[in-house]
């Protein structure tokens, strides 16, 4: 179960946002075009390094948006101190969790 969040301040990634969804909307334009590969049956390892060039574009925008994190929510709760520092180190270390078993 995950812990409430405090809303009441812009994200981190609020400052990259058009550039943050233009790298998103790249990444989906690769998946599509995964899509059209197995469509068209396109050579296996084709599709293959295809895959893997999407996973890494992922990855790399879920380890920028992670600093982000890091830099911003975390920093500003530390600041604040109690709870909610605690809360948001907590968040980050499952984050850091999740993308390593990714």
């Amino acid at each position: 179960m995950t812990e409430p969040h405090d809303h009441s301040t812009a994200p981190g990634y609020s400052a990259r946002r058009d550039s943050h969804l233009k790298r998103l909307r790249r990444i989906e334009g690769q998946v599509r075009g995964l899509q059209r590969m197995v469509e068209e049956d396109k050579y296996c390892i084709d599709v293959l390094t295809q895959v893997s060039a999407a996973t890494k574009a992922l990855q790399a925008f879920s380890l920028e948006l992670l600093d982000e994190h890091l830099g911003h929510c975390v920093v500003e709760a530390a600041a604040k101190g109690g709870d909610e520092a605690q809360v948001k180190v907590r968040e980050a270390s499952a984050a850091i969790a999740r993308l390593v078993r990714s």
